[in-house]
């Protein structure tokens, strides 16, 4: 394996100025298109034409497409090169929001979603040429700004939305991903360097991508659609035996082959297999209250004595503070990894966002109360996710850096979507009964919500005091690379 140059200190302070604002707006480019069409789908549903349940299928195809292409696309990225890749991902992201412009079909809708999807590869490319790119005492702010502006486009995207719609019809939704994704495209061309690593060993196992994607769609997708289908239905319980099946198959496959996609055993190292448990844990509270308190700000008080009866503009900006949290969060984040290790702001990170959950679960009677908790959450977030990176970073060497973050990008969208299936189903079983035929779940279904997310999140605080060390796996080919700071001992 042959290394290009490191750079040089003279050179590092304009690498850092000039790569990571182009990995963050590209970062910020896939999480604000993922998440900006939650709020709309039942308007969606009436524009299109189609049921309330098949609408979530846009829902659905683009968490099924980033959750099977992130990690294939952050192996390939630590094969071929990350820059290659990541132009690929936000390609994808690109024509996936430009057919979704053209289309005024449903089913090309959904298409244009699972190329959307794509734009998923972003996250651990973007962590591994920060790896490789910045100076070393940079790393570390660079990896947490970067996990962090998942959590602020988030929130962001919501704002955009109601935003957007104020003003014009659905397809300013999609225009705006297409803009985002076009000047992403411009920096990364024009930013990043090309890799330092010229020339890798490996193969790109088929096999092993192929069970992977099949044993992720199977379960996504029953739990995507199991309160529609019915949880005990055949097609739900069947895709969950297809998804053990097919997982057992995968690490098999994974367990045998010379060159796997996904090497179990730097998976089962305790910094990666606990770190992946809390960014599950985390991924289930985050779009689960998102939708919650969105769904809950919504709701027409006239008719229920809860709720705000609030557009989708003010819904959204009720969690902007969100996004706030989660900007705070990527410096402070980076200082607590430096000076204490990531263990800290992990354990802080679902801490504040089970404190944020048990608030409303206790005080919604007011907008300060959503706001606050937001805000709270938010911050939460960012810190665990800045955290996550540095765990793993500092456990696997720089040639698994990207299929290593990739499944644990991966381990946050399944987190979400059983977070956002959960959440609708607290919500439906528990309605009231009202003169109008609508649905609405009632106070208490709300409260029953908060607390499971909050206890998702007090779980994942607990999680990182499992990891007894985390050992960094640099070769020695690396210890003149940039690398992580200390890890917890």
């Amino acid at each position: 394996m042959r290394e290009a140059p490191q750079p040089t200190p003279t050179a590092a302070q304009p690498t850092s100025a000039r790569v990571l604002p182009a990995l963050i707006l590209a970062m910020l480019a896939f999480s604000v298109v993922q998440t900006a069409v939650v709020p709309i789908l039942p308007g969606l549903a009436r524009e299109l034409n189609v049921s309330g349940s098949n609408i979530t299928w846009l829902m659905t195809a683009n968490l099924l497409s980033a959750a099977v292409l992130t990690p294939l696309l952050g192996r390939f990225g630590d094969l071929r090169g990350r820059k290659p890749m990541l132009l690929v991902s936000l390609a994808g992201l690109v024509l996936g929001s430009g057919l979704a412009v053209a289309t005024h079909s449903f089913t090309w809708l959904v298409v244009a979603r699972v190329l959307q999807g794509a734009g998923g590869g972003v996250l651990p490319l973007a962590i591994s040429i920060v790896r490789d790119e910045l100076p070393r005492h940079k790393v570390t702010g660079g990896v947490a700004a970067i996990s962090a502006s998942m959590g602020v486009g988030s929130g962001l995207g919501l704002v955009a939305t109601g935003l957007l719609l104020e003003h014009w019809s659905y397809k300013s939704i999609f225009w705006m991903g297409l803009v985002f994704g076009l000047i992403a495209v411009a920096l990364v061309v024009l930013r990043v360097p090309a890799d330092p690593v010229t020339e890798k060993e490996g193969g790109a196992d088929p096999l092993g991508a192929l069970t992977l994607a099949g044993w992720l769609s199977a379960l996504l997708i029953a739990v995507s659609q199991g309160n529609h289908w019915g949880w005990t239905s055949t097609r739900t319980l069947g895709l969950f035996a297809v998804a053990a099946v097919v997982a057992l198959l995968w690490l098999l496959v994974e367990s045998k082959v010379a060159h796997p996609l996904v090497d179990l055993s730097m998976m089962a190292r305790p910094a990666v297999a606990f770190t992946n448990l809390s960014g599950l844990l985390i991924g289930f509270g985050m779009y689960g209250s998102f939708m919650v308190i969105s769904n809950f700000a919504q709701t027409p008080e006239k008719l229920t004595h809860y709720g705000f009866t609030a557009t989708v503009l003010h819904a959204g900006i009720m969690l902007l503070p969100s996004a706030i949290g989660s900007m705070v969060a990527a410096p402070l984040g980076a200082l607590l990894i430096a000076r204490r290790g990531p263990r800290l702001p992990l354990v802080l990170g679902g801490f504040l966002g089970a404190v944020s959950m048990a608030y409303l679960a206790l005080r919604h009677g007011a907008e300060f109360d959503l706001y606050f908790s937001s805000a709270v959450f938010g911050l939460g977030v960012g810190l665990a996710y800045a955290a996550m990176p540095a765990y793993i970073n500092g456990a696997v060497p720089a040639e698994q850096s990207g299929i290593a973050n990739g499944m644990n990008a991966v381990l946050r969208t399944v987190g979400g979507a059983v977070g956002t299936a959960v959440m609708s189903a607290i919500l439906t079983g528990d309605t009231l009964k009202l003169p109008v035929p609508v649905q609405l779940p009632t106070e208490n279904a709300y409260q029953n919500a908060f607390w499971v997310a909050g206890a998702m999140c007090l779980v994942a605080a607990a999680v990182p005091f499992a990891i007894r060390t985390a050992k960094s796996a640099a070769t020695p080919a690396e210890q003149t690379a940039p690398a992580l700071t200390k890890t917890d001992a």
